[in-house]
């Protein structure tokens, strides 16, 4: 099947990122986003600028979007469900869909409702997308790494590299997708919770000690959970996920910490709150994800 036409869900600074390189690459009508009419009243028409420059990317109400192609969801874990509920009339026996959230759970949600055969596993991962107040800046665009999941049809995984390919979104085919997306877990518990509590940027998270503490025995405690879960992450992949954030722009910042700045409901519960889970189902001891989860709520609280 070819994909002429990629349905965003999600107008945040990722799948703005992804949306944008399509459209500029594929032309205008090769990307939707898709909202609820009550968040198109207040934000079709925002202005938008990307890198300093402006751009008009198309959105549609729900209930008058096309059927979906390839169906790309680039929500918030905490705004999962909704989007499941506006995409379902959009889902037909022959639409792609990718989960671009974070975590290693939202996959196996949007199969509950439309099935295994045309989702694939994947992560966005290198990117250092900053998203506030209508900007969109980064440096960095990263990769989508995709992959199979045990029940996808044969061909479908292909027929999204292709339209990628075509429609120039960088991307990297993974024989081992379910490893990718443990690794990137690991990194988002460590960078992206540890930025939120300190209020911190790439560029503190990788030079001032105690945040650099915080980091890495955030990680290591996934590297634990992972093991027992069957998924070998390994001592070096840990030092390359600080060293990814190194290299990125040191003002730049994570979705969480992101979210501390704009008072959003964060997506600690995909983090800490699965490691702490799975830790306790394994006998594998997770304190500084515990603490960190407790600080992320206090800060929340508040707001």
């Amino acid at each position: 099947m070819s994909i002429s036409r990629m349905t965003i869900m999600g107008k945040g600074a990722i799948g703005l990122l992804y949306g944008s390189i399509a459209a500029a690459h594929a032309g205008a009508d090769a990307v939707e986003y898709v909202m609820d009419d009550a968040r198109f009243e207040r934000h079709a028409h925002d202005e938008l600028t990307i890198n300093g420059e402006p751009c008009e990317l198309r959105s549609v109400r729900a209930s008058e979007a096309r059927p979906a192609e390839l169906l790309v969801f680039a929500v918030k874990a905490t705004g999962l469900g909704a989007a499941l509920d506006e995409a379902a009339p959009l889902v037909g026996p022959g639409t792609r869909i990718v989960s671009l959230l974070n975590g290693v759970t939202s996959e196996e949600r949007i199969a509950e409702r439309f099935g295994w055969d045309n989702v694939v596993l994947a992560t966005a991962q290198g990117l250092d997308a900053t998203f506030l107040s209508g900007e969109l800046r980064y440096s960095c665009a990263g990769h989508i790494h995709l992959g199979a999941a045990a029940d996808t049809k044969p061909g479908v995984v292909e027929d999204i590299a292709d339209f990628f390919e075509r429609a120039g979104v960088p991307y990297i085919l993974e024989d081992d997708i379910r490893h990718r997306l443990w690794a990137k877990l690991m990194l988002n518990v460590g960078v992206n919770q540890t930025t939120m509590v300190y209020g911190g940027t790439y560029g503190s998270v990788t030079s001032e000690p105690e945040q650099i503490r915080c980091f890495v025995a955030a990680m290591r405690e996934v590297r634990a959970v992972a093991a027992a879960e069957g998924v070998m992450l390994t001592e070096d992949e840990l030092t390359g996920m600080f060293e990814l954030c190194a290299s990125m722009a040191p003002d730049g910042m994570p979705s969480m910490a992101q979210d501390r700045i704009a008072h959003r409901p964060t997506e600690v519960e995909e983090f800490s709150g699965t490691i702490c889970a799975l830790g306790r189902k394994h006998h594998v001891l997770t304190p500084q994800n515990a603490w960190l989860h407790e600080r992320v709520r206090q800060i929340e609280a508040s707001w």
